[in-house]
């Protein structure tokens, strides 16, 4: 006999405190399995956490020093020995002696003296029964592991595409992606200085949520890719009516991407009724929670507190916090960038801006977080500045 079929033997401890228990049981079991012996409670416990540690135990009930259920009890209580089926094998036939031992955790209870033909069945069922139980373990871990795989390839793939996405927008507005990496930093620094802010600790608190914000960030402008060319790159100042073009690139894209939405939506449901799958559930409603963050910052970015702002001139907490924190980030960055229609502003022209659009365009503690976040927003900026180290040494 061989474990599950596989060619390795599998270990059988005996426990008795008699030397000719031992004997007679190792003999019959020797042919079939690899049978290691202890003569006490204390050296079975010892056996049991080295190799090659028992696939079963044979367990004496009546031994000096230790008993078999207080070496049970101990089995149990070690995550390394708690699954280890265990027999008791003891003269002690009574029925309330049975009951007590395989209330502690035994498998199974054979009573001495043994018969050769019902110890191996025994033995055998159990181990058979374990080795079945050892296979799906294993391909349990398994399929976690390769869930895990695949979720961390998927979000690595969604990554890539985001970026690429929104870098697409941004090139078509001769920008570098740069932007994109100062203003998800920006929203980021934001975020861990508002997580515990009264009104926004609901939201900010909790890390997936912050996490979510900050990847749909870039796709803020991504709905330029439906402005025409020639009043997205104009390079002077645009006519009212061509900026009135120009805002359309907000609902653009929250259409976009509410677009995207109804098709994971429908997909669910005919992934629903053809083959219910709870991984790939979970899995729609995290990606259906990301694509609403991104609707959010991409239709609100340019939404104002005093509902001055559009598309839809929302009022206060009217707009999405994912948009409120966007829409500073995008202004301080745009002030302080070069654009081909304008030059940069100093940085202290641009913090009375900010400040003079405090309860009028930005959420007021927004303002509040910001203006105690300067030095960082700076140092962000000089990180992902658009101008060569070497340039800047000139």
């Amino acid at each position: 006999m061989t474990s599950s079929g596989q060619g390795i033997q599998q270990t059988v401890l005996v426990v008795d405190d008699t030397k000719e228990n031992l004997n007679v049981i190792g003999h019959l079991l020797r042919p079939y399995y690899h049978v290691r012996v202890a003569n006490s409670g204390l050296r079975a416990l010892e056996i049991a956490e080295s190799a090659p540690q028992p696939d079963l135990i044979l367990l004496d009930v009546m031994m000096p020093e230790m008993d078999g259920y207080q070496v049970l009890s101990q089995l149990r209580q070690k995550a390394e020995t708690s699954r280890i089926p265990v027999i008791f094998v003891t003269a002690m036939d009574a029925d309330e002696n049975e009951e007590h031992g395989l209330s502690l955790g035994a498998v199974d209870y054979i009573a001495k003296p043994v018969k050769p033909a019902l110890l191996l069945a025994r033995v055998k069922a159990h181990l058979e029964l374990k080795a079945s139980r050892d296979r799906l373990a294993d391909q349990n871990a398994y399929l976690d592991a390769e869930v895990h795989r695949r979720m961390l390839e998927n979000e690595l793939i969604k990554d890539f595409s985001l970026h690429a996405l929104a870098t697409l927008a941004e090139k078509r507005d001769n920008e570098t992606g740069n932007h994109l990496h100062r203003t998800k930093a920006y929203v980021e620094v934001l975020m861990e200085k508002l997580k515990s802010h009264p009104r926004f600790a609901a939201q900010l608190a909790d890390p997936l949520t912050r996490q979510r914000i900050a990847k749909a960030a870039p796709l803020h402008d991504i709905g330029k890719v439906g402005i025409p060319d020639a009043i997205l790159l104009k390079p002077g100042k645009l006519t009212p009516e061509e900026f009135e073009v120009m805002k359309t690139h907000a609902s653009i894209g929250a259409q976009a991407i509410d677009e995207a939405i109804d098709s994971v939506n429908a997909g669910r449901k005919v992934g629903n009724e053809q083959t219910p799958d709870i991984t790939s559930n979970a899995l729609t409603a995290s990606a259906l929670d990301f694509l609403e963050v991104c609707k959010q910052i991409a239709g609100g970015h340019h939404e104002k507190w005093d509902g001055s702002g559009y598309p839809l001139g929302l009022v206060g907490e009217k707009i999405p916090l994912p948009a409120r924190l966007m829409a500073i980030a995008d202004v301080f960055d745009a002030l302080m960038s070069r654009r081909h229609y304008k030059a940069a502003y100093p940085l202290d022209e641009t913090i009375r801006l900010i400040q003079a659009g405090r309860a009028k365009h930005f959420d007021p503690d927004i303002v509040d977080a910001f203006l105690e976040l300067q030095q960082e927003f700076v140092n962000i900026a000089n990180r992902y500045s658009d101008v060569p180290k070497e340039t800047e040494s000139h």
